[in-house]
């Protein structure tokens, strides 16, 4: 939900939204994998989804305001 939060509500954009963040998610880039690795328990795994939402959202915003996807 924090991906599509300020993006229009179409097919393509709830599309790239969910790879995108599923991508960042997988894959774990800094600092998303320090937020998996140290901090522990159930408030790791929530901040590294959050923070990937976050960094999936600033994605698609820029993909949005570039015109690459209608908006």
């Amino acid at each position: 939900m924090i991906t599509l939060w300020f993006a229009p509500c179409n097919g393509q954009t709830l599309l790239t939204g969910f790879i995108l963040f599923r991508c960042f998610d997988i894959l774990k880039p800094w600092p998303i994998r320090w937020l998996d690795q140290n901090v522990s328990g159930g408030l790791g795994i929530m901040l590294d989804d959050v923070l990937a939402g976050v960094f999936a959202a600033v994605v698609l915003q820029v993909l949005i305001l570039t015109q690459t996807l209608p908006g």
